[in-house]
């Protein structure tokens, strides 16, 4: 599947050479098609139980294991799942007249085995799995168009998007705080997730009301959080987004979940997981695309995680390695369908605050990938590398990000707690960092329209030399293919082995019988909505 580039043609108040970011970007192209040769031949156990979960299977056996789980386990430990697990559910259900649900509820307790019924013709297995399928795409595009109806009714916030986070392990406590929040001038809730469910081989069930350090994700806890923000929503007169995260070992499931209950935005990264999890990366790259064409489908925006690089990188050093993923990124987006205007692609403020002209430094990259990007909602994420406690020089540093964020025309702003170091926010730092940005948004709405940069100054020539580097890092990684890159540690200074990591056992080559209808359905490359 080829994505036609176009040369940007714009100007840039940076003096960028726009011939190299023609170039950058066909270069990430070839890496992606690379990675999409690969990623085109084989599926997953997420993949599988995504699939499960859209033509409506839920819930879970006596032993509170998913019933998704249960389907696929069923057709893996055997071997048989390089058909698909959509093939022995059609065959069963033609055999025995039951839906999805009730044949993985036999499965479950036993008294039926998926894979004994005689094999049908691909088009009888299509006719019957047909309606099911059908009514999961229709959901989906209902929920899409719900929202977009209720933003032309009520309106939304203006960019950046103020994005909050809530944190509680608790959805009902969430909503509470969320619902603060939006009143105080929030235009996306976060709810994070409880720590190490990236790491978790299943989605739990139902709603929760414990968690470390997040709360889980969960489709009921969707659920919850979306009525409680459409509420809200209609009466601060103002569209409430909702944001979570499918990363890890089941980020297509939960794509899919936030898709049939409405999220409007993914955290939902080709490379995060592989670096930072040490989730493998075949099992990854494979999930990212299933995931990323449902939130495509869905009009998700999604959010990529290139500021965790600047956690184990230096900021300063290691800019370039943020814009070759941002590219990298990009084109396997492409690939999968999002549109650039569903790119949240992510970068940072995270140098050091005791660097000279590190402000302007800043101010560079924020301006280059603002250009580079030029239809991308970007998300751009606060200092908290360098924050150490001080409340007072911690807000400091959050204006000072906020003031970057206006200037250079930032699409989502995850704002910066002055308690950045010290615990979890409470509703009052909620508020101050709300305030702080609104203050600012308000009083520098047009600098970026007023400001130019000097000829061969600091700034342009920073810009200049970042995007330099990161053109003969993507050659590099062009070299190598994405890969055997990864295993070279050229991102994050991380290296990761191919055949290493978590879930590896869960990726299976498909077979020539395998069945995925709704790739045709959803890619918005191919799909008709």
């Amino acid at each position: 599947m080829k994505t036609e580039q176009k040369t940007i043609m714009q100007k840039s108040k940076l003096g960028l050479d726009f011939s190299k970011v023609a170039k950058a970007k066909e270069t990430a192209q070839h890496i992606a098609d690379g990675v999409q040769q690969f990623v085109n031949n084989y599926t997953t156990v997420a993949v599988e139980r995504t699939l499960c979960r859209l033509i409506g299977i839920d819930g879970v056996d006596e032993n509170s294991v998913p019933l998704p789980n249960v389907v696929v386990e069923a057709i893996h430990e055997i071997g048989r799942l390089p058909d698909g697990v959509l093939a022995f559910l059609g065959n069963a259900m033609i055999a025995t007249g039951l839906s999805p649900q009730a044949i993985a509820e036999k499965i479950a307790d036993g008294t039926i085995d998926i894979t004994a019924y005689p094999a049908q013709s691909a088009t009888n297995i299509a006719a019957v799995l047909k309606p099911f399928v059908d009514a999961a795409v229709e959901r989906i595009r209902n929920n899409r168009k719900g929202r977009e109806d209720m933003i032309a009714k009520i309106g939304e916030g203006a960019k950046p998007y103020i994005y909050v986070i809530v944190a509680t392990g608790n959805i009902y406590e969430d909503v509470v705080q969320a619902q603060a929040a939006a009143r105080q001038g929030a235009d996306i809730i976060a709810v994070i997730r409880t720590t190490g469910q990236s790491l978790l081989d299943y989605v739990p069930y139902g709603a929760t009301t414990e968690g470390f350090g997040g709360t889980f994700a969960t489709q009921e806890n969707f659920r919850i959080m979306r009525k409680a923000l459409d509420e809200v929503g209609l009466e601060v007169g103002r569209y409430i987004r909702l944001c979570n995260y499918c990363s890890g070992l089941c980020m297509p499931e939960i794509a899919a979940m936030g898709a049939l209950e409405g999220l409007d935005v993914m955290l939902n990264d080709a490379l995060y997981g592989i670096l930072f999890r040490d989730i493998n990366m075949q099992r990854t790259l494979v999930d990212q695309y299933f995931s990323r064409m449902i939130n495509g489908f869905a009009g998700v925006i999604i959010n990529t995680g290139e500021d965790n690089y600047l956690t184990t990188a230096d900021a300063f050093e290691e800019a370039h390695t943020v814009l070759a993923s941002d590219l990298i990124n990009e084109q396997l987006a492409l690939l999968a369908g999002i549109p650039e205007e569903q790119m949240g692609l992510g970068h940072a403020f995270e140098m050091d605050p005791e660097l000279k002209n590190g402000f302007l430094y800043e101010l560079a990259q924020a301006q280059m990938t603002r250009e580079i990007f030029p239809k991308a909602p970007l998300k751009y994420m606060p200092p908290t590398k360098f924050m150490t406690g001080n409340v007072f020089r911690g807000h400091i540093q959050n204006a000072l990000f906020n003031e970057i964020a206006i200037w250079t025309g930032q699409g989502i702003q995850l704002l910066g707690m002055l308690t950045e170091a010290v615990h979890t926010p409470f509703m009052s730092d909620r508020f101050l960092a709300i305030e702080n940005a609104k203050y600012i948004f308000n009083n520098m709405q047009n600098i970026g329209d007023e400001v130019e940069f000097k000829s061969g100054g600091l700034i342009q020539k920073r810009a200049q030399g970042v995007l330099d580097e990161a053109l003969v890092l993507l050659e590099k990684v062009e070299k190598e293919g994405l890969f055997s890159a990864l295993e070279k540690g050229f991102f994050a200074n991380v290296k990761r082995p191919k055949t290493g990591g978590k879930g590896l056992g869960g990726v299976v080559e498909k077979s020539a019988n395998y069945l995925n209808p709704f790739v045709e359905l959803m890619n918005c490359n191919t799909a008709h909505r």
